[in-house]
């Protein structure tokens, strides 16, 4: 199979590949990588082409990249993801794989993700921490701290099984990419594309590289912290059943048991002694965790799970939670709360005020939680209904009452 020349203007089902470099400022290293990817092509019969999605560079990148055979797409947008997706809009080719500008990544790897697609896999990606991490190309607290415990966090979450969430090496049929509905334009752009592919159900497959020090002799565009936690904060707003719900529900329940079991006083259980100190921590944790587990239902219930890895177990809750059925909840809790605590009231005006029984100090204590509970719940539903009623699509007026 020859190669076609990248300025060709063949059609899409021409071309297998798009190689699409994000570039900013890149006039050190742009013309290596775009030789380099252009040359492994025509060497390996692939049908291709290298577009350079520049994201407002103030060099030559531009002029160097259109002279060593590259299409270069502007992007107005600065950052990462966003001169990635520029880029595979621009893009022709039924795959789009995407690197560095740096030469960081070594396009002559290029051969090792076809063979994967060729297998019939849609997103493959290059793993540098199951493949080879040159002297000095990864820092030591990326290496072993933030790749490491991003990639555990994003596995956790969405039930992938990836070695290196952070590679900037893929391949991904283009079609797919683009009907995932991406939209971060930093770093965090590298999670996003594996949590959406997760949520639709792509099987992400991986292949070892080789990660090269980049050649550019000056600081990367990546800061560390910033992006880590960019990283981390994308992957929290994903998975709010796993986030929320789940654990919210787990310390709601742990509290309940622990407020309910000293209703009637302390006792001892495995040689260790309960008394009202582990009501109070009950009653604290029931609180939190229906207010963790009611956030977690608003924003499913909010966005209709679109982009968001749900649990099946929350499959029905789902579909329950309604304005309606939440104020009903909440009202209930909170009038139960209300008649336990009117109970002791009057027992203890009944009593001139005298002091209260433990049964009865412990009795109100539980009701306070209920109310706290119940007006939480409340809370949510309302909070429900104003965000479906703010992000609900304005409707057009009937065509006989546009004036």
């Amino acid at each position: 199979m020859t190669s076609l020349p990248v300025d060709s203007a063949a059609s899409n089902d021409e071309l297998e590949l798009s190689v699409v470099i994000p570039c900013l400022n890149e006039e050190g290293t742009i013309a290596l990588v775009i030789d380099k990817a252009i040359r492994t092509m025509r060497e390996h019969g692939i049908r291709g082409e290298v577009v350079v999605s520049d994201n407002g560079s103030e060099d030559k990148s531009r002029e160097i990249a259109l002279a060593h055979g590259a299409r270069v797409a502007p992007c107005p947008v600065r950052g990462y993801g966003a001169a990635l997706q520029n880029g595979f809009q621009a893009a022709r080719g039924r795959y789009v794989l995407m690197g560095d500008a740096d030469d960081s990544y070594d396009f002559e790897e290029i051969p090792l993700f076809l063979a994967k697609v060729h297998e019939g896999n849609d997103y493959v990606m290059g793993t540098r921490l199951g493949g080879t991490i040159m002297p000095g190309a990864m820092p030591f607290l990326n290496r072993w701290l933030g790749t490491p415990v991003l990639t555990f966090v994003l596995n956790f979450l969405f039930g992938t099984k990836i070695t290196d969430c952070n590679s900037g090496m893929r391949c991904i049929r283009r079609e797919l990419v683009l009907s995932l509905g991406l939209s971060s334009p930093g770093m965090e752009f590298a999670s996003e594309l594996i949590v959406k592919a997760a949520i639709a159900g792509v099987n992400i497959v991986e292949v070892p590289i080789t990660l090269h020090m980049d050649k550019r002799g000056r600081p990367p565009h990546l800061r560390r912290w910033r992006d880590g936690w960019r990283h981390l904060r994308l992957l929290l707003w994903h998975a709010p059943d796993q986030t929320l719900t789940n654990p919210g529900l787990g310390t709601m329940l742990v509290g309940l048991v622990l407020s309910v079991s000293q209703l009637f006083g302390p006792f001892r259980l495995f040689g260790h002694y309960f008394d009202i100190h582990y009501m109070v921590l009950g009653s604290t944790l029931a609180v939190l965790g229906a207010s963790a587990t009611t956030m977690g239902l608003v924003v499913h219930a909010t966005l209709g799970g679109r982009g968001l890895r749900t649990s099946r177990m929350w499959a029905r809750a789902h579909e329950w939670f309604t304005f309606d059925s939440a104020v009903i909840v909440g009202v209930v809790a909170f009038v139960s709360g209300v008649v336990a605590d009117a109970w002791v009231l009057v027992k203890w005006m009944a009593s001139s005020g005298g002091p209260l029984s433990a049964f009865d100090t412990r009795l109100s204590l539980i009701g306070l939680t209920s109310i706290a509970i119940g007006f939480q719940v409340v809370l949510s539903a309302m909070l429900l209904g104003s965000t479906q009623i703010a992000i609900a699509p304005r409707l057009a007026p009937p065509k006989d009452e546009i004036p």
